[in-house]
């Protein structure tokens, strides 16, 4: 089993679109962008932001009849062939057409140029700079896959404040890389996103990328390991700017650092099994100091 894997982290300036012939020359400069990086550094795997095919704005979502996709759309005809001929696996995102309604999806397609799989957004933000319930239904199902040696889980942006989700798919799953694809917006919940990343990271003692697209109102994408500190700190990238940066999963460091950091295997059983001590409704006294004590 390889003990390393190389990601292609893009953090992309997505033009707005209007049409599906806009929204089709932007997934094509953006092909052009990764099999140019890739050329210069190879990578495993590419990953790429939340609904990375369209702009994040109301003007964009109203025309979801025209720009969201079915799965093998416009979005998986362009960067199946990135996958095929640099012969690594690529994770994007896009507005997907189901059953009458819009979810949006992360999917992952392989190095044979074949879907492995995809990833609908749990949890639908609507507040701040979040617009989402008015246009997109949640997911139904967790989706997690083998590459490069690791055991690699998508979510998508607001999913990553719900601690139960990223709980499971560590514990549960197995999960080694955390993918958390956004379109962070710079309103009231911007300043917290990189604590919740770095949270999840260490709780859970694995590493998550937390992408971001680029621009005046998003940026600042985070890289982190299964431990931060001050020695070993996540990786920032640039604030705005569109930038497309290599970054290294050690497998390794995984099982080194839940060796010396044991909160996994210090877990209790069952917290629900636990009873509940109410000490305003117990007898003061010193009977009762015992007992609480």
């Amino acid at each position: 089993m390889s003990q390393s894997c190389r990601i292609l982290a893009c953090q992309l300036a997505i033009p707005p679109v209007a049409t599906a012939a806009e929204r089709d020359r932007h997934l094509d400069q953006t092909a052009v962008k990764i099999g140019a990086s890739l050329r210069r550094e190879p990578a495993d795997l590419v990953v790429l932001p939340e609904l990375s095919s369209i702009d994040y704005s109301k003007q964009a979502f109203e025309r979801l009849d025209e720009l969201a996709e079915p799965l093998r759309g416009p979005s998986f005809e362009t960067l199946r062939k990135v996958a095929q001929d640099f012969g690594i696996a690529v994770v994007y995102g896009m507005p997907r057409s189901s059953d009458g309604g819009f979810r949006i999806s992360q999917v992952a397609v392989g190095p044979d140029g074949e879907i492995i799989g995809f990833f609908d957004k749990l949890h639908i933000a609507h507040y701040g700079a979040s617009i989402e319930k008015e246009y997109f239904e949640r997911g139904e199902q967790l989706f997690v896959f083998e590459h490069a040696g690791l055991r690699i889980a998508p979510i998508i942006c607001y999913d990553i404040r719900i601690p139960e989700l990223t709980r499971r798919l560590a514990l549960r799953h197995d999960a080694q890389l955390i993918l958390h694809c956004g379109a962070y917006s710079r309103d009231e919940s911007f300043y917290s996103w990189h604590d919740f990343v770095v949270s999840r990271a260490m709780e859970n003692q694995v590493y998550v990328l937390s992408l971001n697209r680029a621009g005046a109102d998003f940026g600042d994408s985070l890289f982190c390991g299964p431990w931060v500190d001050e020695k070993t700190p996540a990786v920032g990238f640039p604030v705005f700017e569109e930038a497309l940066i290599s970054l290294e999963v050690d497998l390794a460091q995984v099982a080194t650092v839940r060796e010396r950091y044991s909160f996994l295997a210090d877990r209790l059983e069952d917290y629900g099994a636990l009873e509940v001590s109410d000490r305003g409704s117990q007898r003061t006294g010193p009977a009762a100091a015992e007992k609480i004590a």
